[in-house]
């Protein structure tokens, strides 16, 4: 997979006790008042199966549901975070899709960050757990709400089919390298289905290879010919992809500035990286995101949020 060893910031606990931790959750939201800490420590020290046990183990206690008692206790960004925190993840991606294309305009946004960013197994599970709830197919629901190439490229990118194979052709990224030239800057208009298929079924260190083969042939970078040569949601996507092939964690380091940047916060975003990423790589983001621009992400997320809310996304960040 990658060079090196993505660092999480949340990691299963060991050793794990999920009775003990139901009963500490049940003391914080017993009574008056509701202990926070308490909470924030033990949801946010824990992994997403972890808290998923706590919650089977509560409501053999108790008799009561975890998540009910949660929401009913916490309001506001505080709730909608503890909440992401308490879904299975599948179910999580799945409902950010289906909200990102249901309702009026679609959020293209979503659907690049999730969709050119996934694994075909995570893919492949994201796709089982959306027609478990809302009884329709993930592709049928991307292909209804977006159109023409850019249409086409979550189709693909839907089929959780990219090559694995992490075996580099050096021969063969030469051979796409020189396809994907012809396609776009050899030629009057652009041939976006070369792309398309170039970019949604090689795998991750081919595409690496095919791009540096580009710019041995060109003498450019293959970002600035997409740049020139396509635009709007099939630009932001295809660069999108060409941005996780070379450094991830950067691509999502950048997401989480830009969620923060500027008048108010995308706080959706925030919380779907802060929560997605925490177990996988958010120490790898956090780094980058100091070395692009210059500042924490600890001091951002401080100065950008407050309250119980900033204390549990300190707390994804092994900072609380």
């Amino acid at each position: 997979m990658n060079p090196y060893q993505s660092k999480p910031t949340v990691v299963p606990v060991n050793p794990f006790d999920p009775r003990e931790d139901a009963a500490v959750l049940r003391k914080a939201m017993k009574g008056f008042g509701t202990d926070e800490k308490a909470i924030i420590q033990v949801l946010t020290r824990r992994s997403n199966e972890q808290r998923l046990r706590i919650a089977f183990e509560f409501k053999t206690l108790y008799g009561k549901d975890l998540i009910s008692d949660l929401k009913s206790e916490t309001s506001g960004k505080f709730e909608d975070l503890i909440v992401a925190l308490m879904t299975p993840l599948p179910q999580f991606y799945a409902k950010e899709l289906h909200d990102a294309t249901a309702g009026i305009g679609t959020d293209e946004d979503v659907l690049i960050e999730v969709m050119c960013t996934m694994s075909n197994h995570e893919i492949i599970v994201i796709k089982q757990a959306y027609t478990a709830i809302y009884g329709t197919l993930l592709e049928d629901d991307l292909r209804g709400d977006t159109s023409g190439n850019f249409k086409r490229l979550m189709t693909s990118l839907s089929m959780g089919n990219r090559s694995e194979d992490f075996h580099v052709d050096q021969g063969r990224a030469r051979e796409d390298a020189r396809s994907l030239l012809q396609a776009g800057e050899l030629r009057l208009g652009t041939d976006e289905s070369v792309f398309n298929a170039v970019l949604c079924s090689r795998s991750f260190p081919q595409l690496a290879a095919i791009f540096q083969e580009y710019q041995f042939l060109t003498g450019h970078d293959i970002d600035d010919a997409i740049k020139s040569e396509f635009s709007g949601d099939l630009e932001k996507a295809l660069r999108a992809i060409v941005k996780v092939v070379r450094n991830k964690p950067l691509f999502f380091a950048e997401r989480l500035h830009k969620s923060m940047k500027g008048l108010g916060t995308n706080d959706r975003q925030l919380i779907r990286i802060m929560v997605t990423r925490c177990e996988v790589d958010l120490g790898d983001i956090a780094d980058m995101f100091q070395s692009k621009y210059g500042e924490s992400l600890q001091s951002w997320i401080e100065g950008d949020c407050s309250g119980h809310y900033k204390k549990c996304l300190l707390g994804l960040l092994g900072l609380y």
